[in-house]
């Protein structure tokens, strides 16, 4: 039994899907179709850059998704490979919505445009270089919740992604996650300070969830038979209504990775299948459970290699 997973923000590079562009025409169909939805060359950006550019969330979202889902697509049209009977499908923040089209219940168009509008409003959330993340290394989230309860009254630091057993990345304003990180220091706890612009994933992106509540709202989705886990509850998404309510929900809170992970796994899954760029969620599985088979997905070498 299977689940197919999807990369978030920070897999992303220069360059990325060009191999599987140069060989196939249907990638090349998937990468134009992108570009006419959008409006701009966004296959220029990812196969070329520049670099600044693609790191931007309002394309770092869309792009993302454009590489895995045309990995998708290839492994099942051209090598006949059924990753659309997994068991499970599930993302990482915006893997979430690569997870919920693969899985069908939103057409590849509507969700690159609802990408490309949740990127702009999340980027646009909280001014420029105000707010950013941090991330602990070697700490349980039950030690970083204690931390963070005692000294509620003094700093406004949230849980951004429980990712798994000893790594926790949490967001705030930038003056808080200074002083934060001296009480780390303090409890002999490593962390370091991710590379994002902006704090994603905690009631500081209140205005995204705003404007995105309208357009999620607006959006055709279908009640399909493959099961989708939520970032929000970790557990399956019953119907389409409820998609909705936690996709804005989403925007706002914790991304409970770890607790997805534990619940396909008690559920029957011993085989995760990331599609997309980087294998970060990869990474995270092996610390999650040293047991179950994985396999990183990132080109039509991986594609052949991969048994169900």
């Amino acid at each position: 039994m299977f689940s197919v997973i999807f990369p978030g923000q920070g897999s992303q590079f220069v360059g990325m899907g060009k191999d599987i562009f140069d060989k196939y025409d249907l990638v090349k169909k998937i990468f134009k179709s992108a570009d006419d939805v959008l409006g701009f060359s966004l296959s220029k950006l990812i196969l070329e850059g520049p670099k600044k550019e693609l790191n931007l969330t309002k394309n770092t979202q869309p792009a993302i998704f454009l590489v895995s889902y045309s990995i998708f697509n290839l492994a099942i049209q051209e090598f006949k490979i059924e990753l659309n009977k997994a068991k499970f499908f599930a993302g990482h923040s915006l893997g979430e919505y690569s997870a919920l089209s693969a899985a069908g219940y939103l057409n590849f168009s509507e969700t690159i445009k609802l990408l490309r509008l949740r990127g702009e409003a999340m980027q646009n959330a909280v001014p420029s270089n105000m707010g950013g993340m941090i991330v602990t290394l070697g700490s349980k989230i039950d030690d970083i919740e204690k931390i963070l309860d005692k000294n509620q009254n003094n700093i406004r630091i949230e849980i951004a992604n429980d990712n798994s057993d000893h790594q926790v990345v949490l967001s705030g304003l930038n003056n808080d996650l200074e002083n934060f990180g001296k009480i780390l220091k303090l409890n002999n706890i490593k962390f370091l300070k991710l590379p994002v612009s902006a704090p994603f994933h905690c009631s500081l992106m209140k205005k995204a969830t705003i404007k995105m509540r309208d357009e999620i709202e607006k959006k055709n989705f279908i009640n399909f038979d493959s099961k989708l886990i939520s970032n929000v509850t970790a557990k399956e998404i019953s119907d389409k209504e409820e998609l909705k309510k936690l996709l804005v929900k989403q925007i706002e809170s914790r991304v409970r990775w770890r607790e997805s992970v534990i619940y396909m796994i008690n559920n029957g899954v011993k085989h995760f299948i990331e599609i997309g760029p980087g294998k970060v969620l990869t990474g995270l599985i092996k610390r999650i459970n040293k047991d179950v088979k994985i396999n990183t997905i990132n080109n039509d070498i991986d594609i052949k290699d991969l048994e169900l």
